[in-house]
C-alpha cells in the first residue's frame, strides 16, 4: 500500500467519524467529534495494520480477529455514554452508544477500503440521527402518546 492510500483511508475513517461526532456534539451528547474521529480514526488504522503487518500481503484471517476485536471492544467504549436515571426508568445515551459503534464499523470500511460501504453507511448513519427524532416524535403524536411517558428511551427528544 502506498503513503498516499494510507492517508486515503485513515482520513476518509477520521472524516466519517467526526461527521457523525458532530451531530452528536451540536445535540449536547458526551461523545462529540473527537470521541468520534479518533474511534473512525483508530479501527482503520488497527484494519490496516493487521491486514499487512505479517507479511508482503495482506493476511486475510489476522484482518478478520481484529475487526472482530474491534466490534466486540468497542461496545466497552459505548456502554461508557449511557447512563440510567436514577429512580427512572428512562435510559440515555443508548444511540451515542449505537454511533460509536457504528463508526468503527465505518473506520474497519474505511480500512479495508470498502468505499461504497463507507459512503453508503455514512449517509445513512446521517440520516438515522437527523431524521430518527423527529420521525419517532411523529409517531408518537399519531398515536397520542406523551414523550415524558416512555418506560425505556433510547433518547430524549432531540438525541
Amino acid at each position: 500500500m502506498t503513503f498516499g492510500e494510507a492517508v486515503l483511508r485513515l482520513g476518509a475513517a477520521t472524516l466519517a467519524g467526526g461527521t457523525i461526532g458532530l451531530n452528536r456534539d451540536l445535540h449536547g451528547k458526551p461523545a462529540g467529534v473527537r470521541t468520534h474521529a479518533l474511534v473512525g480514526l483508530g479501527s482503520a488504522v488497527a484494519t490496516l495494520v493487521a491486514s499487512s503487518a505479517f507479511g508482503e500481503g495482506p493476511d486475510p484471517a489476522a484482518a478478520s480477529r481484529v475487526i472482530q476485536g474491534i466490534i466486540t471492544g468497542i461496545g466497552f467504549l459505548g456502554a461508557g455514554v449511557i447512563l440510567h436515571r436514577d429512580g427512572s426508568h428512562s435510559v440515555r445515551g443508548l444511540t451515542t452508544a449505537a454511533s460509536i459503534w457504528v463508526v468503527a464499523a465505518l473506520g474497519v470500511a474505511c480500512g479495508t477500503a470498502e468505499w461504497p460501504t463507507a459512503i453508503v453507511g455514512t449517509v445513512l448513519t446521517l440520516i438515522v440521527l437527523l431524521l430518527g427524532g423527529p420521525f419517532e416524535r411523529l409517531v408518537r403524536r399519531l398515536r397520542g402518546e406523551r414523550d415524558e411517558g416512555s418506560t425505556l428511551r433510547s433518547s430524549p427528544p432531540g438525541d
